[in-house]
């Protein structure tokens, strides 16, 4: 959907939060926003301060991931019940140390939308009561994705009301320009990085600077988890096309390149939303990409119908040094008027789409959605 601006670095979380050169304290807790400036804790086994680092945390984290969430759009289109029981029926696959998805929205009732100033049909502006953040919290998620072309829909004051709402739920989130939040689970620091191609979000289309950011996190992290908000859309856009996919003239990434790229420079998952289907996940050095987790839900605002209402829960283990232990496919489908259920036929295409898509390097999924290397 359409490409917007964004003015400002929201800043996230609770632990230190540090933009440019200033340290700001904001309580306490397991999870920190790094910007820009931040020092690594250890670089090879060394400490900022020259001193031995520990040694590195011993054990798993289990991971669960989804792609776009929308819970509706003020004034008219939100669910009963003041979306009480909007993920009931599917929090049970929500379990794990990290709990991801991709806000596709924002949680505001003031602002003022995009469209009055862009207009015309392929402008769309999304947000949902501030209090919806509570929702998401009860489901099980730990952290948002915000590196998405629709977190300044209803601009500035949208998106620090939105922000707000998540800090107040104690929820997450990343994808601001330069920013590297790590959330710490059983001794284990996971670092989270957002990436899109729109102006205040980390850049997947400077593969470069990608590399920089990644490997800065995989420094001051033992894990490291990439989303990319990438690649055109639509019904019809389940395949990871080569190059550069463009979407209504606008450069949505290379996710292939991207994708590998950050693995090569430190990431140890990499997950995918945006074209808002499910597309195919592959191994690359020994760690998975998934390249669409399509749309989780979408509140009488998104298309559904086949493959847009085709979706599912990724749920990975890795070790505190990054390795795959194991994963799983946990299929659900988004139902009129858009909520999710378990269900569907998520197994079947994205295990298809993997073969065709990577041949030697897809992920072989069984029919129970289990996730092996090739």
């Amino acid at each position: 959907m359409g490409r917007h601006r964004l003015l400002a670095l929201g800043l996230a979380g609770t632990g230190v939060v540090v933009v440019a050169a200033f340290v700001f304290r904001a309580g306490s807790g397991g999870a920190a926003s790094i910007g820009p400036a931040r020092t690594p804790l250890r670089t090879k086994g060394i400490t900022a301060s020259g001193a031995p680092a520990p040694p590195r945390p011993m054990g798993d984290v289990r991971i669960a991931a989804v792609g776009d969430i929308v819970m509706g759009s003020l004034p008219d289109d939100l669910p009963p019940d003041g979306g009480a029981s909007f993920f009931d029926p599917v929090d049970d696959l929500l379990a794990g140390d990290v709990v991801l998805g991709n806000l596709e929205g924002t949680l505001t009732t003031g602002g003022s939308s995009k469209c009055d100033d862009i207009g015309g049909p392929n402008c769309f502006a999304f947000r949902a009561p501030p209090s919806y953040s509570r929702w998401l919290k009860k489901a099980g998620f730990t952290a948002m994705n915000m590196a998405n072309n629709h977190v300044d829909d209803f601009g500035a004051e949208g998106r620090r009301d939105t922000f707000a709402a998540l800090r107040s739920m104690n929820l997450q989130f990343t994808g601001r320009l330069g920013q590297i939040t790590i959330q710490r689970t059983h001794g284990i620091r996971v670092a989270l990085i957002g990436f899109a191609p729109d102006q205040g979000a980390n850049d997947l289309t400077d593969i470069p600077a990608a590399q920089r950011l990644t490997a800065r996190a995989a420094k001051m992290a033992d894990i490291v988890i990439v989303t990319m908000h990438a690649g055109a859309e639509g019904s019809d856009r389940t395949h990871v096309e080569p190059g550069t996919e463009y979407f209504l003239g606008e450069n949505r990434g290379d996710s292939y390149r991207f994708s590998r790229a950050v693995i090569d420079a430190g990431a140890d998952l990499v997950v995918g939303s945006g074209p808002h289907v499910m597309r195919g996940m592959e191994f690359y050095k020994g760690r998975l990409i998934a390249y669409s987790l399509g749309n989780f839900t979408g509140y009488k605002v998104l298309g559904l119908g086949g493959t847009l209402s085709t979706s599912g829960v990724l749920q990975v283990t890795l070790r505190a040094d990054g390795t795959y232990v194991s994963g799983r496919l946990r299929p659900t489908q988004i139902v009129e008027p858009g909520t999710p259920e378990p269900g569907g036929e998520a197994i079947d295409l994205v295990s298809s789409v993997s073969e065709e898509d990577f041949g030697p390097h897809a992920a072989h999924i069984s029919a129970d959605g289990t996730i092996q290397h090739p």
